[in-house]
């Protein structure tokens, strides 16, 4: 497969033609959506029905619902063809649907702090608000594989759009160890993010949580070196990533009260766990 530079290349050399090939399944793309606006449909769903079960769609949509639908559609072994690639480069509907993911991904976040502090007279009891927190932590999960897609991007926009999209999770470090440590070591010892022979998952979620961490402080901290920059300045991707976490979560706090912090961290917490599930399962040897 052509790397994304060789597109570039022939996409300045001449210009695209349009494919014979077309994308059948161009706009159920589409329903990827369908996971960010999770709280506002529940709250609709909770508010006609009166059923607090709503407050649980997350974890029923993509631990029962999406293995569901995946078993009935069956493999998927279409692949685009190689004349195809330049065109797909230049269209934006697949970039933006990937856009719409975060703005998204903050409406369910600030509805949930909303209504985690009892706004709309909406009293949530401890299981309605665990459920709600599994929810906004399964959003943001999925965001991070958003962030994954964006920071691979050569136009420094998506790269911010891809911290945007880490800092409700706090794993804004994920933008520089995925795409300069990961890639270069993956299935190798070095690689924090690729599970061992016999590994459980549970010490893989920490080698790897923060193996991950340090690599990526490693990682920027040469980097800076190289160009006679210090580590601990606001260039260093892995603190202005971080800082972007600390600046929304200020902001919640001081909007909804603090309050919220237990369901602010506890979403986080789930949103690194589903991440990390999955580069367990991808990697597992």
């Amino acid at each position: 497969m052509r790397s994304h530079n060789d597109l570039e290349s022939a996409t300045d050399q001449q210009s695209v033609v349009v494919p014979d090939w077309r994308d059948r399944k161009r706009y159920v793309w589409l329903l990827g959506l369908v996971v960010p606006t999770l709280v506002p449909m529940s709250w609709a769903a909770v508010a006609a029905t009166g059923l607090g079960v709503f407050w649980w769609s997350g974890p029923l949509l993509m631990f029962v619902g999406i293995p569901l639908l995946d078993y009935l559609v069956g493999k998927d072994t279409e692949n685009p063809p190689e004349s195809a690639l330049a065109w797909l480069e230049q269209d934006r509907f697949y970039r933006w649907a990937t856009y719409l993911y975060l703005p998204a991904q903050y409406l369910s976040l600030v509805l949930a702090c909303w209504l985690w502090s009892g706004g709309g007279g909406v009293s949530l009891g401890p299981v309605d608000a665990i459920g709600l927190m599994l929810t906004v932590g399964g959003i943001a999960g999925v965001a991070i594989n958003t962030a994954h897609e964006l920071g691979h991007q050569r136009d420094g926009a998506e790269r911010w759009l891809s911290k945007i999209a880490l800092a409700q999770t706090g794993y804004g470090h994920f933008y520089v160890e995925h795409n300069r440590g990961h890639h270069a070591r993956v299935a190798t010892p070095q690689d924090p993010a690729s599970s061992r022979l016999g590994e459980s998952v549970y010490a893989f979620f920490f080698r790897s949580s923060f193996g991950g961490l340090r690599s990526a402080w490693a990682l920027e901290r040469r980097r800076l070196n190289r160009r006679h920059a210090r580590a601990w300045s606001l260039k260093n991707d892995v603190l202005n990533a971080w800082a972007l976490t600390a600046a929304l979560y200020a902001v919640l706090l001081a909007v909804f009260g603090v309050q919220i912090l237990p369901w602010l961290l506890g979403q986080a917490f789930v949103g690194v766990c589903l991440l990390e599930s999955i580069n367990y399962l991808e990697h597992y040897g």
